[in-house]
Order: structure tokens, then sequence, then C-alpha cells
């Protein structure tokens, strides 16, 4: 399976997907106009790499500072993905990174942590 790539626009947060690595990196802003059209190959290729995974740990990486509600179900749905994964015997772990002074982030965050159960999900400050 290749890597999945995405670069960041204005709107769009950049998108790196390695099977690799098993490493999943979502990072910036995301408020495209079509939030479920941008997201549709990301989920395409996470469906398939979930199905391929066998016994590896994988790491899942959010850092996005801001993002519009549209964007937020994305998340969400993706997040039930990994957290079905997860309840099927995938080894997955959910890092949301936040910048210290972005409480917003910060709060997106706990509310997603909120709503799921069993998937292991860390909050991460940063300061930079």
């Amino acid at each position: 399976m290749d890597t999945f790539i995405l670069e960041a626009t204005k709107s769009t947060p950049s998108v790196r997907l390695d099977p690799a690595a098993n490493i999943l990196e979502i990072k910036g802003e995301s408020y495209p106009e079509n939030a479920s059209k941008f997201y549709l190959p990301v989920f395409d290729w996470l469906g398939k790499y979930l199905a391929g995974l066998a016994y590896q740990a994988v790491q899942v990486n959010f850092t996005v500072s801001y993002f519009n509600s549209s964007t937020s179900k994305i998340l969400m749905n993706m997040l039930d993905r990994l957290q079905e994964a997860h309840a099927a015997g995938k080894d997955i772990t959910v890092n949301w990174f936040y910048l210290a002074e972005n409480d917003l982030a910060r709060e997106c965050g706990e509310e997603f942590k909120e709503d799921l159960e069993g998937l292991p999900f860390n909050l991460i400050r940063t300061d930079a």
C-alpha cells in the first residue's frame, strides 16, 4: 500500500498516511467548502489500510488548530471508525496535539475524547 499525501492549502490540512511507519497524520486548519469531498479519499485509504492491518501499532496524530462544524463531523466519523477498529483488536492510539494558548483546540480534543470509549486518546499540549 502506498503512502497517501495531501499538501495543506489555505483551507485544508496536510494529510499524511504512511503505512510503512504506521502513522496517520492530519495537521493544519480545516474549513474546506466541501469537507465530505475533501476527506473522501482519506476515508477510502483508511478503510483499506485498517482492513489489511495485522498486529502493528498505529499512531494517529491530529494537530488541527482550527476546523469548521462540517470538519468536526468528519473527524468524529474518523474517530468512530478508529474506535471500531480498536474494538476489533487493532492496536491504535490517537494523539491530539494542541498549542498551549489554543483553548478551542484543547476543548475540542477533550470533547472528542469524552465521546470515545476504549480507544486510547492522548491530549498533548505543545508550546510551538
